[in-house]
């Protein structure tokens, strides 16, 4: 007997680990798997745990959900120091990790620093990408980041709860996840960088998704993602800030699964 998507054996993960070069990841399918592929980036101090409020809806709606700690992250190897605003090393993991599943084609949905490597990918891979949405993701520095930068810093150094919330997404690696994102970050030099001029090649309809209250960008931020890929659509949601996955995954996943849907729908057509 068939499975279907939304039953209790579908909607289980599958656990696995891919062998790189110098370096392992931890992934998470779940969903059938002869269902059209979405692949979900997390946050630049998230892990697979960010998306806890969207796996099993994403699946449920006929989607195969791959998750995994980028390198650096989570139950993924450790790693020295990120190579941001590039992203080269996380764009090169993506596309083993679609070939290591068999994937030839696939959907994204990246936060934040998962959204740039979504965009880099999807300029660098075009025709491997089916649909894109982009939450919060940078593609320059506003002078205006700064500031929640330091105060991110502020509150590993001092919060309790926010070094918690690290220790459980990363355990003994919070330290350095956190550091190679601060650092990598914080960084005078990246204030000229731009990646607007690149954003022409990606190819698949994106979703740019921002809230209007976004800590860490300006609602032109969002705007000029939009407004630099071929087939951008803009959601700035009201009163809502940087972690829109985690703080409204109702309203969030309702509104990317619709965007979504006719990927999905073509991907069966085309299995």
């Amino acid at each position: 007997m068939a499975t279907s998507p939304s039953s209790p054996a579908a909607l289980a993960p599958q656990i696995g680990e891919l062998a790189l070069d110098g370096h392992a990841l931890h992934w998470e399918r779940t969903g059938d798997a002869t269902c059209p592929a979405v692949v979900l980036l997390h946050h630049g101090l998230g892990s697979t745990r960010a998306w806890k409020a969207q796996t099993a809806d994403f699946a449920g709606r006929g989607w195969q959900v791959l998750a995994y700690d980028r390198w650096g992250y989570g139950r993924s190897s450790a790693r020295p120091s990120l190579d941001l605003p590039g992203f080269g090393a996380d764009v090169d993991d993506l596309a083993a990790l679609l070939d290591e599943r068999g994937l030839r084609r696939a959907a994204l949905v990246g936060h934040s620093d998962g959204g740039t490597v979504a965009l880099h990918f999807a300029a660098r891979f075009p025709d491997r990408v089916t649909a894109l949405v982009a939450v919060a993701a940078h593609i320059y520095l506003e002078v205006s980041m700064l500031p929640g930068m330091l105060a991110l810093r502020q509150a590993f150094e001092s919060d309790p709860r926010f070094r918690q919330g690290m220790l459980r997404a990363h355990g003994e690696n919070a330290d350095a996840v956190f550091r190679n994102w601060y650092q990598g970050w914080a960084r005078p030099e990246l204030l000229s960088w731009d990646m607007r001029p690149m954003l022409g090649t990606v190819r698949s309809p994106v979703l740019v998704v921002q809230g209007e209250l976004d800590e860490h960008a300006t609602p032109q931020h969002a705007r000029d993602l939009a407004g630099n890929v071929a087939r951008g659509e803009l959601w700035l949601v009201p009163e809502a800030g940087h972690m829109l996955p985690q703080d409204v995954p109702a309203d969030f996943n309702a509104r990317v699964l619709e965007f979504l849907e006719p990927a999905r729908v073509a991907g069966r057509r085309g299995s």
